[in-house]
C-alpha cells in the first residue's frame, strides 16, 4: 500500500519537494523588501532627495522627518530609499557581469585543459592578487567615477574569485562518467559546458553569487565613504555615512540609518545564501 505525502504547509518550496528554514525565509523577506524599494523608490520619497526641506540641519527624528535630516537639511528617509536604488542596482549589475564572465571562463577552461586553462589561470591569479579596495581607488581616482565606471571596476575585481571557484567546480565535473560518455559521442564543448556541466554547478554558483554580492556592496560603500563612489547630489548608503560623519555627535541619526540599510541588506543576502533551499527526500513509499 502506498502512504501519501503529508500535506505541504507552504505552498511554494515546500510543495516542490524543498526544505526552507525560517533563517532562509526572513533573509529573503528583506532581500525582496529592499529589492522593491530600489525599483520604486522614485514613488516612495516623501521629499525630492537633492532639496533642502529643514533649515535646522542635523535635524532630529519627527513626524515630519521620520530618520531626521543630514548636514544640509534634506531628508535622510527620501536618500536612502533613493539610495537603495544605487546601492542595490550597481552591486546586482556588478556581480552579474562578475560571475557571468568568470562562470563561463571557468568552465571553459576545465573542459579544453591544456594551454588555455594554465595562461587563463595564472593571469587571473596575479590580478587577484591586486587587494580589491585599493584597485578600485587607483581605476576611479585615473578615469572618473561614474556609474558605468563603477559597474565595470567592481566586476573586474571580483571577476577572477568567480573563474577560479567555477573553475574548481568544473574541473570535478569534468572527470565524471557522463561527461567522458558525452566526449565519446563526440559531442562539442558548447555541449558540454551548457548540457553536462552547469547544471551540475549551478547551486553552488547561486551561493557564490550572493557571496560576491556582500562583497561588493561592502568594497562600494568603502569607494563612496572615500568619496570615490556615487558623486553628489545622488548617493548611495555609503556615501551618505560619508556625507554625515562629521555631524555623528549633533545628528547620530543621519550615519546610524544608512548604516542600519548596509547591514540589513549584507546580513540579509548571508542569512538567505546559508539556508538556500536543498531538496529533501521523497517520504512516499
Amino acid at each position: 500500500m502506498t502512504r501519501k505525502p503529508p500535506p505541504s504547509r507552504l505552498p511554494g518550496f515546500r510543495a516542490a519537494g524543498y526544505s526552507f528554514n525560517w533563517v532562509g525565509r526572513v533573509g529573503l523577506a528583506v532581500i525582496v523588501f529592499w529589492a522593491l524599494i530600489a525599483i520604486f523608490a522614485p514613488w516612495l520619497t516623501p521629499y525630492p532627495v537633492g532639496e533642502i526641506v529643514d533649515w535646522d540641519y542635523f535635524g532630529p527624528v519627527s513626524q515630519k522627518f521620520w530618520m531626521g535630516t543630514d548636514y544640509l537639511g534634506r531628508d535622510i528617509f527620501s536618500r536612502i530609499l533613493m539610495g537603495a536604488r544605487y546601492t542595490v542596482g550597481i552591486a546586482l549589475a556588478a556581480v552579474t557581469l562578475a560571475c557571468t564572465a568568470g562562470v563561463i571562463l571557468g568552465m571553459i577552461a576545465a573542459v579544453l585543459e591544456g594551454w588555455f586553462d594554465t595562461l587563463l589561470s595564472r593571469l587571473l591569479d596575479a590580478f587577484n592578487g591586486i587587494p580589491s579596495l585599493l584597485f578600485g581607488l587607483v581605476v576611479v581616482a585615473a578615469v572618473g567615477s561614474s556609474i558605468p565606471i563603477l559597474v565595470l571596476t567592481l566586476a573586474a575585481i571580483y571577476m577572477p574569485g568567480a573563474y577560479r571557484f567555477a573553475r574548481a567546480l568544473a574541473v570535478n565535473v569534468n572527470t565524471m562518467d557522463f561527461v567522458t560518455v558525452a566526449r565519446a559521442r563526440g559531442e562539442g564543448t558548447p555541449y558540454l559546458i551548457l548540457r553536462e556541466i552547469f547544471p551540475n554547478i549551478l547551486g553552488p554558483v547561486l551561493a557564490d553569487l550572493g557571496l560576491r554580492f556582500v562583497f561588493i556592496v561592502l568594497v562600494l560603500s568603502g569607494l563612496s565613504f572615500l568619496g570615490l563612489g556615487v558623486q553628489p547630489p545622488n548617493a548611495d548608503w555609503g556615501a551618505l555615512v560619508r556625507e554625515n560623519i562629521e555631524g555623528l555627535s549633533l545628528g547620530a541619526p543621519a550615519v546610524v540609518f544608512p548604516s542600519i540599510a548596509i547591514a540589513t541588506l549584507t546580513i540579509s543576502v548571508n542569512m538567505f545564501i546559508d539556508n538556500l533551499p536543498t531538496k529533501i527526500r521523497d517520504r512516499s513509499e
